[in-house]
Parts: structure tokens; C-alpha cells; sequence
């Protein structure tokens, strides 16, 4: 365990966490922000990607667990991002749509920050969201974060406007 919250906790994935992580990833509602659901291999190249971050930087997208059911609903972790000429330290969250809003993604999210802050030493961490992404800015938004700049990246084909919303470690 990564980290724990009242109602969750937050671990490293695993290969068994693939079916779990094919709700989230393959439902088109969800994924909505990413152009469309996951095929298989896409939700397999994505669980690697995390194992591969946690071996690299010791941290990444991390399995938001219930404690009450032991089950996976969702994802939240640190990740490096690119955000225009560098690299920015992110916080990332996406649950299963049958957990959206519950408050889930606003306490993972919340304890992603405070890790940030207290174990990594991070100065600051953002949160980079698809510009019509409005639950999710608004995630940010509770979870401290300011609106700083707006970017357009590119992926699958389409041009995609993304907001990157950045809270500061408070040094007094």
C-alpha cells in the first residue's frame, strides 16, 4: 500500500488488476477525454507503462482500491508528463464511471498532492485535463490547484486543447 484515505487506499498495479482496469479503460463514456475506450492491447501497454513508472521513478498511476470491498474502482497516481518544452510531475486520476461522484477521485487526489509535497519534496504538481473536461477540472479545483496555462497536444490524430491546473508546495 502506497497510501490510504477514509475510504480507500492506493497500490501499485499489477497484471492482475487487467480485467479491473479494461472497466475503466474500455468504457466509452469514461474515456471520452482520450477519444474513445481501450482495446485490449491499448489497456495492456497502458498497466505496463505504470509498472515501468514505478521501476523508474517509484511512483505512477497507482489502483484506487475501496477499502470496504477490496475492489478497484479507478486510478490515481504521479506521473512525469510532458507539458509543452518540459517535463511536469502530474497528478492523474480516472475511475470506473459507476464511482464518479462519490468524493473518490477528490480524496485520492487529494493524498496524490500531500505525497507530493511530503515524500517526494515536490515544489509544485499539476493536474493536466482535456479542455472539455469539466468534472475533472473541477477535481483539480477542489484539490487546490489554480488554473496556470493551456496547451494543445496532439494525440490519436486530434488536436486537443488541455488546461494544466498547478498547486504549490507551501514553504513556510
Amino acid at each position: 500500500m502506497i497510501l490510504e484515505t477514509e475510504r480507500l487506499y492506493l497500490r501499485e498495479m499489477k497484471q492482475s488488476d487487467f480485467n479491473s482496469l479494461c472497466k475503466i479503460l474500455q468504457d466509452e463514456d469514461t474515456m471520452y477525454a482520450y477519444e474513445g475506450a481501450f482495446s485490449d492491447e491499448e489497456v495492456q501497454e497502458w498497466l505496463d507503462k505504470q509498472i515501468y513508472r514505478y521501476r523508474k521513478w517509484g511512483f505512477g498511476l497507482w489502483a484506487i482500491v475501496l477499502k470496504e470491498t477490496h475492489e478497484m474502482i479507478g486510478q490515481c497516481g504521479l506521473t512525469m508528463q510532458a507539458w509543452k518544452d518540459k517535463e511536469v510531475l502530474e497528478i492523474g486520476y480516472l475511475l470506473e464511471r459507476v464511482y464518479w461522484h462519490k468524493g473518490y477521485a477528490i480524496e485520492a487526489a487529494s493524498a496524490c498532492k500531500k505525497y507530493a509535497f511530503e515524500v517526494l519534496k515536490a515544489n509544485e504538481v499539476c493536474s493536466i485535463i482535456r479542455d472539455t473536461n469539466i468534472p475533472s477540472q473541477n477535481v483539480a479545483i477542489r484539490n487546490g490547484m489554480a488554473l496556470k496555462d493551456s496547451w494543445t497536444k496532439r494525440y490519436k490524430n486530434v488536436d486537443m486543447p488541455h488546461h494544466r491546473y498547478v498547486a504549490y508546495r507551501d514553504t513556510d
